[in-house]
């Protein structure tokens, strides 16, 4: 139950509830997937376990296209809404942890992402508030290698980048792109043995 101390388990935990985040969330509703869309903080201080990563708050300013992003973002919040999207505003990632898999199973990590109510478990982890450099620490922490390509590094271990990455400031267009790529990417390891998942329900601002 959302607020209790605990442990839940989702297909996709989604770090970031502003546009990038609700993008992202939109799009694997639409597929049938379930997630659940946490606000992101930094965790000052305390030295880190092996396997585990702070999460720290990277925004980006984008005066430029604010109200184009105002526009989309209250449509995303109405889809969110009408389409009861798990999106927990008031509820903070501050830690993730990779959970090794067991030898008989070869999907990859599972991921812990620590809140102060609790331990969400997920497949897969989108973030949408890092910058390039913390990434690539992030990454380095969890014991993998990185290289020129962090994105595709990140994705072979179930973590995708939404709204970051190559772009700093990515326009709306650009995130809704970002987000439409990243829901086909985790449908496809949702759903492998089907070869289109149909989508349900309709979103008039997402790209075809």
């Amino acid at each position: 139950m959302p607020g209790s101390a605990g442990t839940e388990q989702t297909t996709t935990v989604i770090i970031g509830t502003g546009l990038s985040g609700l993008a992202v969330a939109a799009e694997l509703r639409r597929r049938g997937i379930d997630s659940i869309v946490v606000d992101g903080l930094d965790i000052l201080g305390a030295a880190q376990p092996a396997n585990t990563a702070s999460l720290q708050r990277c925004d980006a300013a984008d005066s430029a296209t604010l109200r184009e992003r105002n526009e989309i973002l209250r449509h995303l919040r109405n889809y969110a809404a009408s389409h009861h999207v798990d999106v927990r505003n008031t509820t903070r990632a501050v830690q993730l942890t990779m959970v090794e898999p067991s030898p008989a199973d070869a999907a990859g990590p599972q991921w812990e992402v620590h809140t102060p109510t609790g331990i969400l478990v997920a497949d897969h982890i989108v973030l949408t508030r890092c910058a390039h450099s913390q990434l690539r620490r992030m990454i380095n922490d969890f014991g993998i290698a990185v290289g020129r390509n962090l994105a595709a590094a990140m994705r072979a271990i179930g973590i995708y980048l939404v709204g970051v990455g190559e772009l700093i400031t990515p326009s709306p267009k650009e995130v809704l792109r970002q987000a439409k790529t990243v829901g086909q990417a985790i449908s496809a390891k949702v759903h492998p043995d089907s070869t289109a998942f149909p989508p349900t329900g309709s979103f008039a601002i997402l790209p075809c």
